[in-house]
């Protein structure tokens, strides 16, 4: 099982401020360096649209593109082919759309690939499984099932209609690996440090794991956006908080035989 890798979300309104903030990360991308991918989501890539992608790369990070895409599958095709030629190293759609609709995106990659060349590493895509803002208990879309019943239950799908992997808590990343395979891609957001001083107002996420649980349970990737981008200064900024939480999962990966 590959070192796990360090995702850093670029949630911000504007441009100008993500790319500050990749600015002052910039060190952790450099030559010898442990390296970081940074996540374009849906605010930040309304306001700017692929450009934002572009000065990312030319900074030398690797790019996820967040945008879940859910709509009838010739859309999803379409949209999918538009984001890998933009750049996106790795991109998501939602596993609610169902095989068909997975199974387009996978063959639109493959093809938006092959026609820029297909030269280096395929671009990602995974399926988004249930997000880590919901919880088991009154939520209508779940059903009533756990979320970690739907969670592995889409996973499987996801493999089957040929995607790498998929979007999924921490806490399920387990027993997505277990059923779906060691190199099945487990990407984990909800990444918390436990000090409490670290705590970030507004904080929506709610099946959240620390950096060494999310390593031990198999995760591939780790999503980490406000105790990085809002880390005071007095503690050294986000470089130093991002600093931090990769030689926690280099720790965890050691201790992990990974």
């Amino acid at each position: 099982m590959p070192r796990p890798e360090l995702v850093v979300a670029l949630d911000f309104q504007t441009g100008a401020e993500a790319l500050d903030m990749a600015r002052a990360l910039s060190s952790l991308a450099a030559p010898g360096q442990p390296g970081l991918w940074m996540k374009v989501g849906l605010e930040l890539f309304v306001a700017e649209g692929p450009s934002v992608l572009r000065e990312l790369k030319r900074m030398g990070f690797k790019v996820f593109l967040d945008l879940k895409f859910l709509d009838i599958p010739n859309t999803v095709r379409g949209a999918v082919r538009s984001a890998v030629k933009s750049g996106a190293d790795m991109l998501n759609i939602h596993a609610a759309g169902g095989l068909d609709m997975a199974g387009i995106a996978a063959a639109a990659r493959d093809e938006a690939f092959a026609e820029l060349g297909g030269v280096g590493a395929r671009p990602l895509l995974l399926a988004v499984t249930v997000l880590t803002s919901m919880q088991d208990v009154d939520n209508p879309i779940l059903r009533g099932r756990p979320a970690s019943e739907v969670a592995l239950e889409l996973a499987r799908q996801s493999r089957e209609a040929g995607l790498d992997g998929v979007v999924c808590s921490g806490q399920e990343a387990a027993r997505v690996k277990q059923a779906c395979g060691p190199d099945f891609v487990c990407l984990t957001p909800g990444i918390r440090v436990p000090d409490p001083d670290d705590a970030v107002p507004g904080d929506d996420q709610r099946r959240v794991m620390t950096p060494e649980a999310a390593v031990a349970a198999g995760a591939d990737f780790l999503v980490v956006g406000r105790p990085i981008t809002r880390a005071p200064r007095d503690k050294g900024g986000p470089a130093a908080a991002a600093r931090g939480i990769l030689e926690r999962m280099a720790r965890a990966a050691a201790s992990a035989g990974r």
